[in-house]
Parts: structure tokens; sequence; C-alpha cells
């Protein structure tokens, strides 16, 4: 019916890939701990070539994860800051 598929050839392929996103993670995971969710949020989003938008009270290392990651692929940062005109004191 169509189109054979080697099963041992997508394994490999599979697991050379899967060892470069273990490395990231490894080099995250010196930096950035008890943040999986992050991370693995930060690893979706950047591998499927989206966007994400991190929001939260200071303090839960949100722009320590971004310039990690950052440094694990040797890549560029750079920081945006929002602020909401509603929330600021007056």
């Amino acid at each position: 019916m169509g189109v054979s598929t080697n099963i041992k050839e997508l394994n490999d392929l599979v697991a050379s890939k899967s060892q470069l996103i273990n490395l990231i993670v490894q080099g995250m995971d010196q930096t950035i701990v008890g943040q999986k969710h992050l991370v693995d949020s930060l690893l979706i989003a950047m591998l499927a070539n989206g966007h994400i938008l991190l929001e939260g009270v200071p303090g839960l290392a949100k722009t320590l994860a971004i310039k990690t990651l950052a440094q694990v692929i040797d890549a560029k940062y750079s920081r945006i800051q929002f602020t909401p005109t509603c929330c600021r004191p007056t």
C-alpha cells in the first residue's frame, strides 16, 4: 500500500535526535532545578518553531531559564519586558 518504512533507520534517527535533546536538558538541569515542566515547555516550543510567553511572579527563574537555554544551544538572547498599564503603580 504505500511507502515501506525501515524501522531500524527510523529508530536510529529518533535515537540520534533524542541524544541532542538529552544534552540540552542536562545543560539546563545544571542551572534550573525543580522546573521540569518549564524546561520541557521551552524545548517543545523551540522544536515546534513556536513562541512562548512566560508569565509569573518575580523570582520564578523565568529570565534565568531563557538565558540558560540560549547559552546551552549557543543562541542569541534578548529580553522583552512587558508590564500592563492597568497594573503599574501610579
